[in-house]
This record gives C-alpha cells, sequence and structure tokens, in this order.
C-alpha cells in the first residue's frame, strides 16, 4: 500500500468513525497506518534536515547532517555536549538559570 492509499484509508477511517463508529479491528488498522505515517513523516523530515547546509556570514559552512545525524544513535547533539567545565552550550529557546532574577522578575 504505498502513501496515497495509506492517506485515503485513514481518512475513510475517520468518516467513519464519526459516522457510525468503527470495529475494534478497524481501530487497530486506523492506530496502525496513522503510526506507520508519522513514521514515515518523520523519517522525511530527518533526511531533509540531515542534507541541510548552513552558510555562516563568515563564509564558513555548517552541515547540520554531520553536526547532528549523531543523534540517531542516542548520543547527544553537539549543541547540549558539555564543554569540559561543568555547562554545557543552550539552544536558542533556552534560558539561562537564574535568567529571571537577573532581570527583576520572579
Amino acid at each position: 500500500m504505498n502513501m496515497d492509499e495509506r492517506i485515503a484509508r485513514i481518512n475513510a477511517l475517520y468518516h467513519k468513525s464519526k459516522a457510525e463508529g468503527l470495529t475494534e479491528a478497524e481501530k487497530e488498522e486506523q492506530a496502525k497506518l496513522r503510526k506507520e505515517y508519522v513514521a514515515s513523516i518523520r523519517n522525511n523530515l530527518r533526511s531533509q534536515l540531515d542534507n541541510l547546509v548552513i552558510e555562516k556570514p563568515d563564509g564558513s559552512v555548517v552541515d547540520l547532517g554531520k553536526k547532528y545525524g549523531e543523534n540517531r544513535a542516542g548520543q547527544k547533539p553537539e549543541a547540549e555536549k558539555t564543554d569540559g567545565k561543568g555547562s554545557e552550550e543552550r539552544t536558542s529557546g533556552e534560558k539561562e538559570p537564574g535568567a529571571d532574577e537577573k532581570h527583576g522578575q520572579a
């Protein structure tokens, strides 16, 4: 079953569930198809991200696939590895501990 057929079947099962309900076998099929679909999307996205290359303003090039591709092996990504001094580099969305106190916010 190709992806278009899976999506069509997921949609058909959804509409049937709203109209008349699903049997236990259909519920299991729906859950299995949804899980396969999500896994496919994740794999496609991961593949695209592994092939991303960023050129910084200074002209240096960062291959994100080489830098972060090791995540699949269960290792920490490069941005989260410690620097050997007990501190960790933070990604863009993380706050420094105590950052709220520094700015007078509690």
